[in-house]
């Protein structure tokens, strides 16, 4: 009897510890494909996307003629220069015989074909806009703007490109087409992940005099989303705050975007007053898309300074100054967006233009800010001129306005869509006998008369 006790024991001991173990990687598993799931959630705009769309619009005896179109749906990320990449997998064994607008960065082996030899033969073609100034025969709207997409809210109508594709060797109706698969974005680095594609209602076209509306043949849809995690292993900007309350100037947090190591990196970061600075900005790399930036405490390409200047009676004044320490970007098109409850009472803006975001529904605490155009909406490589500021005039609500406890300062701040380093909360500027320094005479005071207390039971 108690061999069989001892034995049961055993077995559900052995039982619950492969429970244990079950539910150890069951967790795993879950916490594994949940953060896959949200790493490209962006909670300020949580609808963003850039929306590739295929148009059938003729059909050909071996295949047929489309319409691409990227949209840009996103509303404060762009694509800068160089532009994008768009690249996918053919279903079946197609060819592309003409392109306008754009074309392939490779032709391929197009050997067996006798003739008329196609434009790309690559089984997975890489497709690029083609420049501003391209010839007019070799156009289509929307085309050539060297694969640079506006934010949906700077510059609506410039954030859409299109290009013409003739393929062939493809299915020639709606039954015996095979859509891509594997479709890749690159912006023009890692960053966007695509879905695959979906074939949806036939896209609609109405006439510019309105009286007359045509359709598509078939189309599909493909849909990518930004991930800050895929697109770069550093953060790429860092925030520093001061005051006009406090005499202290809180940096950027030390190693923000990496540290400073010439000795394991040997041109990670460049000194700014190196006689060899133009020799090293011009060298080698200098067409990379790795940044070679100033040599700092924080090694990032882009700060961002808030500084909270002036007091009134009913408003208060804050500045902000944007310094780029890349010597080999210049950033077009930049935007910030910044997170403060202050937002909601927001009276003027400098040389910035503006507009509220709300992406937490009647909560009006986001704003995103850009350079006005041919202005400042260009922020020069790092150097002399390459700075934009601006400021902006709060006004006050009694119900909610202080400047204790870092209320003053923003709670997020991105630039071009990716997040910054904020410092630590207790660093901020604090107003005068206020901020943790001024809890050290009282505890001192407190640790001298307990000591002294401990001394005496000590003689007594």
């Amino acid at each position: 009897m108690e061999l069989k006790i001892s034995l049961l024991s055993f077995n559900s001991g052995r039982s619950i510890s492969k429970l244990a173990h079950f539910a150890s990687f069951l967790v795993c598993f879950l916490l594994f494909f949940s953060f896959k799931s949200i790493e490209a959630f962006d909670a300020l705009d949580p609808n963003g996307n850039i929306t590739i769309k295929w148009d059938i619009m003729q059909w050909t005896p071996d295949g047929y003629v489309a319409v691409v179109m990227i949209n840009n749906y996103q509303q404060y990320r762009h694509i800068q220069s160089p532009g994008w990449i768009l690249g996918w997998t053919w279903a079946k064994k197609e060819v592309i015989w003409s392109m306008v607008g754009s074309q392939t960065t490779e032709q391929g082996d197009c050997s067996k074909f006798k003739g008329n030899i196609p434009h790309c033969c690559k089984k997975d073609p890489t497709v690029v806009d083609l420049l501003p100034g391209t010839p007019y025969n070799m156009q289509i709207a929307n085309c050539c703007k060297g694969g640079v997409l506006s934010s949906w809210v700077q510059d609506p109508p410039n954030a859409v490109s299109a290009f013409q594709i003739s393929v062939g060797n493809a299915g020639t109706n709606n039954k015996t087409v095979r859509v891509p698969k594997n479709f890749t974005l690159k912006a023009p680095g890692p960053g966007y992940t695509c879905g695959v594609a979906k074939i949806v209602k036939q896209s609609r076209f109405v006439s510019q005099d309105g009286r007359r509306t045509t359709q598509a043949l078939m189309t599909w849809n493909v849909t990518c989303t930004y991930s800050q995690f895929l697109s770069q292993k550093t953060p790429s900007c860092c925030v520093s705050l001061s005051s006009f309350y406090n005499d202290t100037i809180v940096d950027c947090p030390t190693c923000s975007c990496g540290c400073q190591n010439n000795l394991t990196q040997p041109g990670s970061c460049v000194e700014g007053d190196s006689p060899y600075l133009a020799s090293v900005v011009n060298g080698p790399g200098k067409s990379s898309l790795v940044p070679l930036v100033q040599c700092t405490s924080h090694m990032c390409p882009v700060r961002i300074h808030w500084h909270v200047k002036l007091n009134y009676k009913e408003y208060w004044r804050a500045k902000i100054t944007i310094t780029n320490f890349n010597y080999r970007m210049n950033y077009s098109q930049w935007n910030l967006v910044v997170q403060h409850p202050n937002f909601d009472n927001i009276t003027q803006i400098f040389s910035f233009d503006y507009k509220s975001l709300t992406p937490y529904g009647g909560i009006n605490d986001t704003a995103m800010l850009w350079g006005m155009k041919y202005y400042n909406d260009l922020l020069m490589e790092a150097g002399p001129a390459g700075n934009v500021q601006s400021e902006l005039l709060f006004r006050k609500d009694a119900s909610t306005f202080t400047f204790q406890k870092g209320w003053a300062f923003p709670r997020r701040i991105y630039f071009n869509g990716d997040i910054c380093v904020m410092p630590a909360p207790d660093a901020y500027p604090w107003l005068p006998n206020t901020g943790p320094l001024s809890f050290r005479p009282m505890l001192l005071r407190l640790l001298v008369f307990w000591t002294t207390l401990a001394c005496l039971f000590i003689y007594v």
